[in-house]
């Protein structure tokens, strides 16, 4: 520093002017770096592209714990809903994706050992989303939680197995969701072990979402569609997936159904997210979508456990 400050004055312009050129080349190879490594991915993740499965689906389906624990893995998670709501945090207010519903703890219940959440049709008015309290009116209601336990695929839990019991809702129109996520979406990622729509009492999907920076996602063509033998909203099915390094892993009453490899999969690895349940009326989920054909309905939650295992 010294030998800078007793430099002549064109010198030293010139040294600062050297320096920043430096920096800036660097900051533009590490930029272009990133891009080519994004779009190679992006091209990656092409490969497999959305599937479809058929899948022999079992009403009422229990789940075999003492199996999964007796493969290796530890529960590290559990709530049988037969007693409150402590361990999740309550979303009030609208949300996004052009859904139509106010998320408010009204709709929420706990009857016989289950989490019901209820679509309804009423009106109210209140905050365009727990982050922008502009008032908005919407023309339906619904509920949403999400867990207070954080979950994380990493160095000191390779694999994470995720699993709930649950009943889906018939009707037009619902939007039943169980996933995870992370802020500052999508950098933490999105797995959504299950959605479905109402009006496809035998199909569920999964998919996941990942971006370095915010709102930006680069994961494309990766869902998984799933049919079942059986309707997912007459009675119970059990649905799970294990997180690991390199794949996402789809288990649907006991079975494989799907599992994603490739692709951003492994940027998955080593981030933190937070498990939801949610039951949305429209939305972009929907295509050609018709409000006025709208029949609501309640998801129904029997248990949610999650496990660890090396």
């Amino acid at each position: 520093m010294k030998n800078i400050l007793c430099m002549k004055p064109l010198l030293v312009a010139s040294f600062i002017c050297m320096i920043s050129m430096i920096c800036c080349k660097k900051q533009i190879n590490a930029s272009v770096e990133q891009i080519a490594e994004d779009k190679a991915a992006a091209k990656g993740s092409l490969v497999p592209e959305n599937t479809t499965v058929n899948a022999t689906g079992i009403c009422d389906y229990v789940f075999n714990e003492a199996a999964v624990t007796a493969a290796g893995y530890t529960k590290i998670f559990e709530d049988n809903f037969d007693a409150d709501l402590s361990k999740w945090n309550t979303w009030t207010g609208g949300a996004f994706n052009n859904e139509l519903q106010y998320y408010q703890a009204a709709n929420l219940q706990l009857l016989n050992g289950n989490l019901v959440i209820t679509a309804k049709k009423e009106t109210v008015t209140g905050a365009t989303t727990p982050f922008d309290a502009t008032p908005k009116t919407f023309n339906y209601t619904s509920a949403r939680i999400e867990c207070k336990t954080n979950i994380s695929a990493s160095s000191t839990t390779p694999k994470i197995r995720i699993v709930a019991r649950i009943k889906l809702p018939a009707g037009y129109g619902m939007w039943p969701a169980y996933w995870s996520y992370g802020d500052p979406w999508p950098t933490q990622g999105e797995i959504d072990y299950l959605e479905a729509r109402g009006q496809e009492p035998f199909k569920y999907q999964t998919n996941y979402f990942y971006g370095r920076a915010t709102n930006r996602n680069l994961v494309k063509n990766q869902v998984g569609f799933i049919t079942s033998t059986t309707s997912l909203t007459d009675c119970y099915h059990v649905y799970e997936m294990i997180w690991s390094q390199n794949s996402l892993t789809s288990i649907f009453d006991g079975n494989i159904v799907e599992t994603k490899t490739g692709s951003f999969v492994p940027n998955l690895f080593g981030k933190t997210e937070r498990v939801v349940l949610n039951l949305a009326v429209g939305g972009n989920f929907f295509t050609n979508f018709d409000p006025s054909q709208i029949v609501t309905g309640s998801l129904n939650v029997d248990f949610v456990k999650v496990f660890k295992s090396n």
